[in-house]
């Protein structure tokens, strides 16, 4: 059985991610392709409690980067396991909202941690899996809270990502730069300060690459 496709898409808030997310899982259902979507961190109903954990956090004590970025491994290595590997293996493709590149620039660019370290746990949580590509939509911050602030889904969901200055979030977006220089065969930057369809057709002339 040949081995499903493994998607993922990444970029600072706002980006659009989960709108892309959505219009690639119906092209590839519209070629009658095995396919299906998740997210991270999540995924599963481990991953998705740890999850709630690490987005909701209320602050009454401190969330250190280092306990952020491994609780962030934890939820990829039982989302991994659980739902990604075994879905790839039996021929569907699975479409990722966020996977490994974002822990190395929140918690790498943002939060300053080791990139050698977070590489090694990388590589662990995520059983040594590698996406096949990786749509990077890039925003600048200033646009992406734009729109972040009038998408009703979240109208008053607390997310400390969010709410972290805008500085870090500069920093998010330099380090998804250049994780895309170093690794251009599989990171694709696409332009996301353009209405959805036409971001999506950029996508889909990428994505029906691997689809030949």
């Amino acid at each position: 059985m040949k081995r499903g496709f493994f998607i993922t898409f990444e970029g600072p808030e706002g980006a659009g991610k989960s709108t892309q997310v959505g219009l690639l899982l119906e092209h590839f259902r519209q070629k009658g392709l095995p396919v299906t979507a998740t997210r991270e961190p999540g995924g599963t109903e481990l991953a998705e409690k740890i999850r709630a954990v690490v987005k909701g956090h209320d602050g009454a004590e401190r969330m250190h980067p280092e306990t952020e970025l491994l609780l962030m491994e934890a939820a990829r290595s039982q989302h991994v396991r659980e739902f990604i590997l075994p879905r790839l293996e039996q021929g569907v493709s699975v479409i990722c909202d966020r996977f490994s590149d974002s822990t190395t620039a929140y918690q790498g660019g943002a939060r300053g941690l080791c990139r050698a370290e977070i590489a090694f746990l990388n590589d662990f949580a995520a059983a040594k899996l590698v996406p096949d590509v990786t749509f990077l939509l890039d925003i600048t911050p200033e646009s992406g809270f734009a729109r972040t602030r009038t998408r009703s889904e979240t109208a008053g969901e607390f997310d400390r990502f969010e709410a972290e200055r805008i500085e870090f979030h500069r920093k998010v977006r330099r380090c998804f730069l250049e994780l895309a220089a170093s690794e251009p065969d599989r990171v694709r930057v696409i332009d996301a300060d353009r209405d959805p369809q036409s971001v999506h057709a950029d996508i889909v002339r990428i994505a029906d690459e691997f689809l030949v």
